[in-house]
């Protein structure tokens, strides 16, 4: 098995001070992070477990004042021609690629990212840039046929309101610039409330976000950061003025910000709990499978909500599949994610790594055996880290403990005989975020993305369930909210709709033949 990479692990102290040049060629302020008050955050780091500054939380007055001003801002915004928007979103995209490696850094730091999937997700932010820009010039409505003679039926799409981003750490800026983006060129303003796991990354893109809209003259409130906790989410949840939540956590936080925003009328995108599975088929080119599958489920220490955690593979080949896929695992460089060959970094907490404990527990409780991985890794070196192997566990049956999501690099492996036997167990879970096949069998593959196929908002074919791509609409069903963010027309959420009918005619014939007076 390859050696893990601990002797090089960085000191808090680097970290820290990493940080703060990061944040300040951004443009961030020293007295951003520098002090807490009572009920402040205390930003750290996945990579030694320690402490890198306080930061102050926004307060109750605060978190109302800055819905308060982006309101404010919105009644100007929204008067702006959609192509001058998209000048303020084109800017923030330069900008946002002049700091690339900035906020890559930030990311690693806070997330724990290794370097090329924190480069990845700025690129992500710099695509959606362009996406959304392109949109500001294609927010389309349309002409429909009317049935009364001199009147012309059309659609017509306008800004929203203000738009609460709620955010998790696993993507800690690229959620954001999803809805920001997109938001931005239609109209609407932004109150952004980031993970309090991940704080740092937020000031870095505020910041500049804030000198786009002065280079572009946009309203000083277009964007506020309101950092916090529960409560400070709980404010944007319930204020009226917002008029649309889009939050991104567990089905447990989607359960309570539900009804919440339901309640007062409000509009709700909500990206939650994935528990994505891959179904391989008896054709499927397995070398091809098998890289896919070890990114999908070992990227980002298995902390991304499209990470693959269940593997359904057909009985004829799961034991040359499996003999690949622990091979390659042995492969994986576990430690320091800013070093260069590492390829899992750690889990975001130590939290995290005990809930990962208690599942593989759980797991083998119900027959399941660990092929490879699970152990904690450099514990010595950084004992307030948690750095763990990747795991892949063998199970006899979708258990409840496999139908649950676990924030944790596990694949569960089960075996099927027939398609039918292998799209019971893919959709035999809560969850419908992403899913993929591999098959070399066209009426494999044809069935699978039908609508008896899978259930799931993103159904892939020879490719892994993670890495989407900015020009699709990403979400999914069931308990995993049913909210589209990104391309395609997940503008639309960002906007409301109105049916115009115009008369220009000199009578005034009603619809179905009504007839009146």
């Amino acid at each position: 098995m390859t050696s893990d990479i601990g002797s090089s692990l960085p000191r808090t102290e680097d970290l820290r001070r990493r940080a703060q040049e990061r944040l300040s060629a951004c443009g961030v302020r020293p007295g951003a992070w520098d002090g807490a008050r009572d009920g402040g955050l205390t930003a750290r780091t996945p990579l030694t477990g320690g402490t890198l500054c306080g930061l102050p939380a926004a307060s109750p007055q605060e978190v109302e004042a800055a819905v308060g001003e982006a309101a404010e801002a919105f009644a100007v915004w929204r008067m702006r021609p959609a192509p001058a928007r998209g000048a303020l979103v084109k800017r923030l995209g330069e900008l946002l690629g002049e700091h690339r490696e900035d906020l890559a850094e930030l990311v690693t730091i806070e997330a724990g990212k290794i370097r090329s999937e924190a480069l990845g997700e700025v690129q992500e932010m710099i695509d959606i840039c362009d996406f959304a820009v392109g949109l500001s010039r294609q927010l389309y409505g349309r002409t429909m046929a009317s049935e009364r003679p001199g009147h012309r039926l059309s659609e017509s799409w306008h800004p929203l309101g203000v738009v609460g981003v709620i955010s998790a750490f696993n993507f800690p800026v690229a959620v954001w610039s999803w809805n920001t983006a997109i938001a931005l060129a239609c109209g609407d303003t932004v109150v952004w409330k980031p993970s309090e796991q991940t704080p740092l990354t937020s000031l870095a893109c505020a910041a500049l976000l804030t000198r786009a809209a002065a280079d572009t003259d946009a309203p000083a409130g277009v964007h506020r950061l309101v950092l916090g906790g529960r409560e400070t989410g709980e404010r944007l949840v319930d204020d009226a003025r917002v008029a649309l939540v889009s939050a991104t956590g567990s089905v447990r936080m989607g359960r309570e910000v539900g009804p919440r925003v339901a309640a007062r009328f409000g509009r709700l995108l909500l990206e939650l709990g994935g528990n994505n599975a891959a179904v391989v088929t008896s054709s499927a080119d397995l070398d091809l499978a098998v890289r896919a599958i070890v990114f999908s489920a070992a990227g980002t220490a298995g902390q991304r909500c499209t990470t693959l955690r269940r593997l359904i593979v057909h009985e004829d080949v799961a034991g040359a599949l499996l003999e690949k896929v622990v091979h390659a695992y042995g492969q994986l460089r576990v430690g320091d994610p800013l070093a260069e060959g590492t390829l899992v970094g750690p889990l975001i907490s130590c939290a995290a790594r005990e809930a990962m404990d208690e599942a593989l527990a759980a797991a083998q409780a119900d027959g399941g055996k660990v092929l490879t991985g699970g152990e904690p890794v450099l514990q010595t070196e950084a004992p307030q880290a948690a750095y763990v192997r990747p795991a892949v566990v063998r199970m006899p049956a979708q258990t409840a403990v496999v139908r649950r999501e676990t924030f944790a690099p596990i694949l569960y492996v089960l075996t099927y005989r027939t398609l039918d036997e292998a799209l019971a167990l893919h959709n035999g879970v809560p969850q419908g975020l992403s899913s993929s096949i591999f098959t070399r069998d066209q009426r494999e593959a044809e069935r699978f993305l039908a609508a008896d196929g899978s259930d799931c908002g993103i159904a892939n074919v020879n490719i892994g369930t993670s890495g989407a791509e900015i020009g699709g609409a990403f979400g999914g069903e069931k308990e995993t909210g049913g909210g589209r963010e990104s391309g395609s027309d997940a503008w639309r959420a960002y906007m409301r709709r109105a049916t115009n009918t115009v008369n220009y005619s000199d009578s005034l014939p009603l619809a179905q033949g009504v007839s009146f007076l």
